[in-house]
C-alpha cells in the first residue's frame, strides 16, 4: 500500500490543486526531492516537518508552506496518525501578480524567501470550504478556480502572515512545542507540562512562542484544534459528540469559540458546506 494518497481535485491552467494524504506509516525522514512548480501547501490535518538544508518547518494547520520549485527539501512525519494538506500550484504569470515583492527572491521567476508563513482563520475557513466543495463535486470550476485565488491572496496578504523573526534556539524550542501540542489536540495542556516536555521554564517558553507565532501558545493551541473540527464538521452529525472529540468543556464553550474564529457556528458551517455539495 503507498505511504501517500494523492487526490487531483482541479486541474486549469490557472490553478492546480491537489489532496495529499500521508497514512502514517512511514516515520522516517524521506529521501531528497524537487517540487516540479511553486506550491503553496496547506496542512489541515496532523502535523509533518519539511527540511531544507539545515533549516526545518513545522507544517500544521496554521500555517502555509511554500515548496518553490527546483529546490531541494525533506519531509518527514514525527507524529503518529498520519497528515493531509491541501496542495495549490498557482500558474507563475498569476503568482508573480499575486505575490508582495518583498516575500520573493527573485520577482521574474517566484521564489519565495520564506519556508512558511502563519495564515489566519479566514484562510483556514477557505481552505475547508474549498476542499469540501472540490471533494463532493458541488462546485463549478470557474468558482473553485475565484475561491483558490481568494485563498492565495488572503495567505500572503501583510495582515495575516507573520514571518518568525527570533533565533535558532527560540525556533527550535517552540517547534518541539508545536510537536508536542499537536501529537494530542484532546489534551488540555498545563504549561508547566509542556516547558517539562519540550525543556525550558514557563517563562520562557511563553516569551519565545509569543516572538516566534505572535501569538500566545493557548491560542494557537486552540486554533490547531478548531482546524481540525473544521476538517471534521461537514461529515459529522454529532457536534457535540466532535466537541468531546477534541476535547472541548462543553458543547456550547467548542460553539462559542468556532464562531468567534470563524463567524458562524459549526451547524452553520456543516450546512453551508453541505449546500455546496447539493
Amino acid at each position: 500500500m503507498p505511504e501517500f494518497d494523492v487526490q487531483s481535485l482541479l486541474q486549469s491552467s490557472t490553478v492546480a490543486v491537489h489532496d495529499v494524504c500521508c497514512r502514517g506509516a512511514c516515520r522516517h525522514r524521506s529521501a531528497e526531492e524537487c517540487a516540479g512548480s511553486t506550491q503553496l501547501v496547506f496542512p489541515y490535518r496532523g502535523l509533518f516537518l519539511r527540511h531544507v538544508g539545515s533549516t526545518q518547518s513545522v507544517a500544521d494547520a496554521n500555517h502555509v508552506l511554500f515548496f518553490n520549485a527546483g529546490e531541494g527539501y525533506q519531509v518527514s512525519h514525527p507524529a503518529t496518525g498520519g497528515d493531509a494538506c491541501l496542495s495549490l500550484s498557482v500558474s507563475q504569470p498569476l503568482l508573480r501578480e499575486l505575490a508582495p515583492a518583498a516575500m520573493l527572491q527573485r520577482r521574474d521567476q517566484p521564489v519565495f524567501r520564506h519556508q512558511a508563513l502563519r495564515i489566519d482563520e479566514r484562510a483556514q475557513v477557505l481552505v475547508a470550504l474549498l476542499r469540501h466543495s472540490l471533494r463532493n463535486g458541488g462546485i463549478e470550476s470557474l468558482e473553485a478556480e475565484s475561491l483558490a485565488l481568494t485563498l492565495v491572496c488572503r495567505s500572503l496578504g501583510p495582515r495575516t502572515t507573520h514571518a518568525p523573526g527570533a533565533s535558532r534556539a527560540r525556533q527550535r524550542l517552540v517547534d518541539r512545542a508545536k510537536l508536542l501540542l499537536a501529537s494530542d489536540l484532546t489534551r488540555r495542556w498545563a504549561l508547566a507540562d509542556i516547558a517539562a516536555e519540550v525543556g525550558g521554564s514557563p517563562v520562557y517558553l511563553t516569551q519565545a512562542f509569543q516572538q516566534v507565532e505572535g501569538m500566545p501558545l493557548y491560542r494557537y493551541h486552540l486554533r490547531l484544534r478548531l482546524a481540525r473540527a473544521l476538517d471534521r464538521v461537514a461529515d459529522c452529525e454529532d457536534v457535540a459528540a466532535l466537541a468531546q472529540d477534541l476535547g472541548f468543556s462543553s458543547h456550547s464553550h467548542f460553539s462559542a469559540a468556532f464562531r468567534q474564529a470563524y463567524g458562524r457556528t459549526p451547524t452553520a458551517f456543516r450546512q453551508a458546506a453541505l449546500a455546496r455539495s447539493s
